[in-house]
């Protein structure tokens, strides 16, 4: 890789990695290629014709075109049913359009991956309750309001075990005839854990099918959100009762200008489209505003995308694990989700290297990120992300809390090419401004 702008040394680092991921980039491949036969057969079967990329105005009724996207994501899911609207701004507003639709007055939310993220732990009212009885004294009007605490709706969640996996005979343990939702977090957040497997999940489920639970047995909730094509199989393909995620993550493949998707049981999906919207109206409203196409391309272009993106974090692991750096995952680790971790450090470092992320962006690469106290983030964060997409992380982008070890959390690419570029370019201006031995 000669390229002016990038050191030599960088360049030859980054091409001695991809010789030696040769076998990791292949079995990658595989399951991309796995992926996209399953969403080519169901785009098929569903008989996709331009007449279903048209738009939709006022109420959304009859939207043949929505209709049968969501017929297409219900397939490629696994699952009967799928709302899958424009309406929906993140991944966040989709699952809690799922709890809010489901959960009443004294049920509980119980979360068998560790604490939630922190935007999750906003709509539910996880916050600690005397320093949240502390901030409404003052009238602080960052507490957030309207979260499912103060609908009576408890929410709790059980701790993984040391090595990061989930503790099923805690989460037995701790099961009651209130717990309604047994929730479960596929990606990491701004934890220090591994992502969770499908195959663990379909293991967990299997286990939970069989106890005897002390009231009705709990509906098996999944945030998908980074998890999608990552793997063969979908939570929903093992046994979980409700999915959600963003259409601007892997689902939307980089093409997809907003939205978000809710895969499931009918009758659960069709609750969080009465709780989106109202009810009942539910799923039968909603306007595809924007030309469909793009959802339709993003989907069908998804495998590919979310293979790209898996090749530039392994590749972004294995170098900067070369240049002494701790990562997570490891190059080699089986993988379930997009997001690469990276512990820089240092402030100035972790700092430096966002900017650098948006400096190689095809988008407003002239702007530098600085943190800032992002809503529904307990401290602050640095985002790097010049997208042609506002925010969407199936782009290359990054986002750290500033606080220690100052890991980076970088993720996305819309070519594996453009990726790799931007790996030769950062490293090259932090050996230049001395951050890299």
């Amino acid at each position: 890789m000669m390229i002016p702008s990038i050191e030599p040394d960088c360049s030859e680092r980054i091409s001695k990695a991809e010789s030696e991921l040769a076998p990791i980039f292949s079995h990658i491949e595989e399951t991309g290629l796995y992926n996209q036969d399953k969403v080519l057969s169901v785009f098929k079967r569903a008989k996709v014709g331009t007449h279903h990329f048209t738009a939709s105005t006022g109420y959304g009724y009859n939207d043949l075109g929505r209709e049968t996207l969501e017929r297409v994501f219900a397939e490629v899911f696994e699952s009967e049913s799928a709302l899958v609207r424009q309406q929906i701004v993140s991944g966040t507003h989709a699952i809690h359009s799922c709890l809010a639709g489901i959960l009443r007055p004294g049920d509980e939310i119980l979360f068998a991956t560790g604490r939630p993220y922190d935007t999750l732990q906003t709509i539910l009212g996880m916050e600690d309750t005397a320093q949240s009885n502390l901030e409404l004294a003052k009238g602080n009007p960052k507490l957030a309001k309207g979260n499912l605490r103060e609908f009576g709706i408890n929410s709790d969640y059980v701790q993984l075990l040391e090595n990061g996996h989930i503790d099923l005979s805690a989460l037995k343990r701790r099961l009651t005839k209130a717990t309604k939702i047994v929730a479960f977090q596929r990606s990491c957040g701004y934890e220090s854990r591994p992502s969770v497997s499908v195959q663990e999940l379909a293991t967990v489920f299997s286990a939970l099918s069989n106890l005897k639970f002390p009231g009705e047995k709990p509906i098996i909730f999944v945030d998908n959100c980074y998890g999608e094509f990552t793997e063969k199989n979908e939570p929903t393909t093992v046994g979980a009762d409700l999915m959600a995620g963003s259409l601007i993550k892997n689902p939307g493949g980089g093409i997809a200008p907003s939205g978000g998707y809710i895969v499931g049981r009918k009758d659960l999906v069709d609750l969080a489209a009465a709780r989106l919207y109202a009810p009942g109206l539910g799923g039968e409203v909603g306007p595809s505003l924007i030309n469909l196409r793009l959802f339709y391309q993003g989907l069908f272009n998804a495998p590919s995308r979310v293979m790209e993106m898996l090749k530039a974090a392994v590749l972004y692991a294995k170098v900067f694990q070369e240049y002494g750096f701790p990562v997570y995952p490891a190059p080699d680790a089986k993988r379930s989700d997009i997001i690469q971790r990276i512990d820089l450090g240092d402030p100035q470092r972790l700092l430096a290297v966002c900017q650098g992320v948006q400096e190689v962006s095809p988008v407003e690469s002239y702007l530098k990120p600085e943190p800032w106290e992002m809503p529904g983030y307990s401290s602050k964060v640095v985002m790097a992300a010049g997208t042609f997409i506002s925010g969407a992380t199936s782009e290359l982008s990054a986002d750290a809390p500033m606080k220690p070890p100052y890991s980076l959390f970088i993720q996305g690419a819309l070519s594996y090419l453009h990726a790799k570029l931007a790996l030769g370019m950062i490293l090259t201006k932090m050996k230049q401004t001395e951050l890299l031995k």
